[in-house]
C-alpha cells in the first residue's frame, strides 16, 4: 500500500521534472549566495569566484557519479528525496554556522601558513560549507534519469526534458538572488528561501506516501531552528558599535562609529573606504593627500576665490569611486568654490553617505561605472581623482592603459590626475608597480608620495607641465594652517616616478592575482607577531 502511494505522486513524471527544476534553481542560488557569504571576508574578486565555481563543480561531479551508481544499485526514489531533504537542512544551517566556520578556518590558517592565505582560506571554507549539500544535489539528475526513463525508445526525449527543466531552473536561480532576494532580504534569508523550496519538495514526497514521518518532523524542527537563529545579516558578529550593516547588489556594507569618527568599509576584516571626522578636520589618512591635486591645479585660492593655473575662474573636480564622499566633503570645506562631480557605481553607498556622513545633496553624484561615465561624457576637468575599488580589488577596466588614456583626454591642458593605491610596496612586480608604469606610459610625468602609517600611496600625474612646480605654486597660497602643514609634508615626500616597463591593458590586466598576492604579503607581515606567540606559548596564548 505504501509503495503504491509513493508511486502515485511520480506517476505522471511531473513531480520528477519539478524536482529537476527546483534543484537546478537551488544550486545556482547557493552558488551566488556563496559569493556573498565569502565576499566580506575574502573579497568578490575573480579569484574568489574561480574558487567558488571550481568547488561547486567538484561537488556536482562527485554527486553525478554517486547518484548514477546509487540509482542503478537501488532505484528507490526514497533515497533521492532523503538526500534532497538533508541538503535543504544543510543549506538552511549555513547562515547559522557559516560565518563561524569562515572565522575558525581563517584563525587556524593565520598561525599555520605563510603564503596564499586568502586563496587557501577561501578554498577550505568553500569545501567545508558547500561541497556536501551540492554533492547531494548533484545526485538529482542521474537519479531522475533512472526514474523517468521507461525504455530506450524515449530516453533521449526524457533526458532532454530533464536537462531543459534543470537549465530553466538554473536561469531563474541566477537572476532571483542577484536582483530580488539578496538586495531585498539579504544573503541569510536567501539561503533560507531556497533551502525551504528544497525541503518542501522532499516533504511533499514523503507526506504523500505516508512514510518518513520522523524524518519530516526532525527536518522541520531543524529548519525552524535555522530560520530563528540564522536570519541575521551580521557578518561582523563580534562588532558592537555598528551603525549599519547590510548588502547591496555590489558590496557588503558596514558603517561603524569609532568615537571620534564614522567609517565606512566594504570588508569585514580590514579596510576603510571612507571616513567622516566628527570634528570636521583632516582625517590623517590618504584622503587628505588627494587634496594635493586641487592644490596643484589651483593657482590661487587664498582669498576664497578659485583660479586655475591657466587663469580661468573656478576649479572643476571629478571624483571616480566616491564611496561615501570623504574627498568631496573635504573639497567643499577647503575649496568652497569648486565645481564638484562624483561617480559611484553603488547607489546604496550614496544613500549611506547622505544618512551617516553628512554628504551634500547638491553635489551631482552619478550611479555609474567610472569608465563608462567618462566614455559617455565630453566634459573636461581640472582635477580627476580615482579611488575605484571593488571591496579590496581594483576593477580591471579602471587599471588599463586605455582607461588612463581616457582620463587624460578628459583633463584640461593643465589638469591633474590623482590615483589612490591602497597596497603600496616597493617589491618588484607588485600591483602598484604595474599601475604606476601603466600611468607613466600615458602621462609625460608623474610623482608619488607614501602616506605615513598606512599601506597607501598617492600618484599625481599632469597632462602637461611639471606637477612639482604647480604644486609648489598652489601650496604657497593655502590659507588653512592644518592643510598648509599637510601640503608641506606632501611636498617633502614627493618623488618623481621612473617607469620599469610593466603595462596593464584591456586585454591583459591580472589585477586580481597581483592584488591578492600583495594582500597576502600584508597579512603575513601583520600576523607575524601572533605566529611567534603561538610558536612560543601555544594556541591558548591567543585566547588568553
Amino acid at each position: 500500500m505504501e509503495t503504491k502511494k509513493r508511486a502515485d505522486i511520480l506517476k505522471s513524471k511531473t513531480y520528477l521534472y519539478m524536482t529537476e527544476f527546483f534543484s537546478g534553481m537551488a544550486v545556482m542560488a547557493v552558488e551566488l549566495g556563496a559569493s556573498r557569504l565569502l565576499a566580506p571576508y575574502f573579497s568578490s574578486s575573480q579569484i574568489v569566484w574561480t574558487i567558488i565555481i571550481g568547488t561547486i563543480m567538484i561537488a556536482m561531479a562527485i554527486g553525478n557519479i554517486w547518484g548514477g551508481r546509487s540509482a542503478d544499485k537501488d532505484p528507490d526514489p526514497d533515497r533521492l528525496y532523503k538526500r534532497i531533504i538533508i541538503a535543504a537542512v544543510w543549506i538552511a544551517m549555513i547562515p547559522v554556522v557559516g560565518k563561524y566556520i569562515i572565522i575558525g578556518i581563517s584563525g587556524l590558517l593565520v598561525v599555520t601558513i605563510s603564503t596564499n592565505f586568502l586563496i587557501i582560506a577561501a578554498f577550505l571554507a568553500c569545501m567545508v560549507i558547500f561541497v556536501f549539500p551540492l554533492m547531494l544535489l548533484g545526485t538529482v539528475t542521474p537519479s531522475l534519469a533512472k526514474y523517468t526513463t521507461d525504455s530506450l525508445e524515449d530516453n533521449g526525449r526524457i533526458i532532454g526534458t530533464l536537462g531543459a527543466y534543470n537549465t530553466v531552473g538554473s536561469i531563474i536561480g541566477t537572476f532571483l538572488p542577484t536582483f530580488v532576494t539578496i538586495p531585498a532580504v539579504g544573503t541569510a534569508i536567501t539561503f533560507l528561501i531556497f533551502s525551504g523550496v528544497l525541503l518542501i519538495l522532499g516533504l511533499l514526497y514523503f507526506i504523500s506516501s505516508g512514510r518518513g514521518k520522523r524524518l519530516c518532523a526532525v527536518t522541520m524542527a531543524a529548519f525552524v531552528f535555522a530560520a530563528a537563529f540564522g536570519n541575521s545579516d551580521s557578518f561582523a558578529f563580534w562588532e558592537k558599535n555598528l551603525l549599519y550593516e547590510g548588502e547591496s547588489v555590489y558590496n557588503y556594507l558596514q558603517v561603524k562609529d569609532t568615537g571620534d569618527s564614522v567609517i565606512f568599509s566594504t570588508n569585514v576584516l580590514f579596510g576603510v573606504q571612507s571616513i567622516k571626522m566628527k570634528d570636521g578636520g583632516l582625517t590623517g589618512m590618504f584622503y587628505d593627500y588627494d587634496l594635493a591635486g586641487p592644490v596643484a591645479a589651483a593657482a590661487d585660492f587664498s582669498e576664497g576665490s578659485l583660479q586655475t593655473a591657466n587663469g580661468s575662474d573656478g576649479l572643476k573636480v571629478l571624483m571616480l569611486g566616491n564611496g561615501t564622499g570623504t574627498f568631496v566633503s573635504q573639497c567643499r570645506r577647503y575649496f568652497p568654490g569648486a565645481d564638484l562631480t562624483a561617480v559611484e557605481i553603488d547607489g546604496k553607498i550614496t544613500k549611506l553617505a547622505k544618512k551617516y556622513f553628512d554628504y551634500s545633496s547638491d553635489v551631482p553624484t552619478y550611479t555609474y561605472d567610472g569608465r563608462a561615465f567618462l566614455a559617455a561624457s565630453d566634459d573636461k576637468y581640472d582635477v580627476i581623482v580615482i579611488d575605484a575599488y571593488q571591496d579590496i580589488t581594483i576593477p580591471f577596466q579602471m587599471s588599463s592603459k586605455e582607461f588612463f588614456t581616457l582620463v587624460r583626454d578628459h583633463l584640461t591642458d593643465d589638469g591633474v590626475m590623482v590615483v589612490n593605491m591602497n597596497m603600496h610596496s616597493d617589491e618588484k612586480g607588485s600591483i602598484n608597480e604595474y599601475l604606476e608604469d601603466t600611468i607613466a606610459s600615458v602621462f609625460p610625468e608623474s610623482y608619488t608620495v607614501d602616506v605615513p602609517e598606512s599601506t597607501n600611496r598617492e600618484m599625481y600625474s599632469c597632462k602637461s607641465g611639471d606637477f612639482a612646480a604647480k604644486f609648489a605654486t598652489g601650496s604657497r597660497t593655502v590659507a588653512d594652517d592644518e592643510l598648509a602643514d599637510l601640503m608641506t609634508q606632501v611636498q617633502y615626500g614627493l618623488a618623481a616616478y621612473e617607469s620599469r616597463g610593466n603595462l596593464l591593458t584591456d586585454d591583459k590586466a591580472p589585477v586580481e592575482l597581483l592584488g591578492m598576492r600583495m594582500i597576502d604579503g600584508l597579512i603575513s607581515n601583520e600576523l607575524g607577531y601572533y605566529k611567534d606567540m603561538v610558536r612560543e606559548n601555544g594556541i591558548m596564548s591567543l585566547i588568553e
